[in-house]
């Protein structure tokens, strides 16, 4: 846009310094045009770069855990799960250091499905290259105990919103309770219904960080809430968080499924619910 002379807004003043009414509307018209363009920019920038993307390269990183999560049996459940959004296009790379690769970066989303109980945790590099993957615009999804996938490193507290505190009650014992949809507005809950699961109701996430609490489940033991799905920014990317799926059954769960993949698909820069999809209610 070139602008003219002197009057600071680009509009032309007459001869006499003053606006013309045709140079008044004009310059009005254009203001208006210029202010609701960047109203739609601002608000609708997410919903913009969604639709522009038609699938998402999803790598779920596994390979070691703790002894009573069988990966080697849930990894692959979670992928088959997730691959029922076929724009969702799953890998799974059984070796946390994984993380240390450039080839991360070839990915939209990585899925935390790991907890180094008994191995190294990756080190410095794939710290850094996780957090310059997510900062940079692209997607984490961490799952059950990917909430202690790196326990010595501070930052992580604010890359997954809540992580794993060991001097908690882990959570209560394993068997049927019901998830909550809350009623934050968001596109991945949108049109969802609380559903009923048999799982664990983890109890042992610590953190402040700011986050859309987009689903909670009370506990028979204590009788407090306690977050079972959440979501943020971090950076220029996009973070999703459930505790949800202990084991094959709890993944296989109707509403925990969809619960997954619409976060997945979100956390890719997707929107959580493919167009040629109905909206589902949770269940079991």
């Amino acid at each position: 846009m070139t602008l003219s002379s002197s009057s600071g807004n680009g509009v032309k003043l007459s001869s006499a310094g003053r606006l013309t009414r045709r140079q008044f509307l004009a310059g009005t018209a254009v203001v208006l045009a210029v202010s609701c363009f960047v109203l739609l920019w601002c608000n609708g920038q997410d919903t913009a770069a969604a639709a522009g993307k038609q699938t998402a390269n999803v790598l779920i990183i596994t390979g070691i855990d703790h002894p009573a999560h069988n990966w080697r049996q849930t990894a692959p459940v979670l992928a088959e799960m997730l691959r029922k959004d076929t724009r969702l296009k799953v890998r799974v790379a059984e070796d946390p250091h994984f993380l240390d690769s450039s080839a991360l970066h070839r990915y939209d989303v990585v899925v935390l499905h790991y907890m180094p109980w008994e191995f190294p945790v990756p080190g410095p590099k794939a710290r850094a290259n996780l957090r310059k993957f997510v900062a940079d615009g692209k997607g984490l999804f961490v799952i059950h105990f990917g909430c202690g996938a790196f326990q010595d490193w501070p930052e992580f507290r604010n890359l997954a919103g809540r992580v794993w505190d060991p001097k908690a009650r882990a959570h209560d014992p394993r068997g049927p309770f019901r998830v909550n949809i809350t009623e934050v507005p968001h596109p991945i809950t949108q049109g969802m219904q609380s559903f009923e699961t048999e799982d664990e109701l983890y109890t042992c996430l610590t953190g402040d960080r700011p986050v859309n609490m987009l689903a909670t489940a009370r506990s028979k033991v204590d009788g407090k809430i306690y977050p079972m799905a959440f979501n943020f920014n971090y950076g220029k990317g996009r973070v999703f968080h459930s505790p949800l799926g202990h084991d094959v059954k709890a993944i296989r769960n109707q509403g925990a499924a969809e619960l997954f993949r619409r976060g997945c698909a979100w956390a890719g820069g997707l929107p959580p619910v493919p167009k040629n999809q109905k909206k589902k209610p949770g269940g079991k």
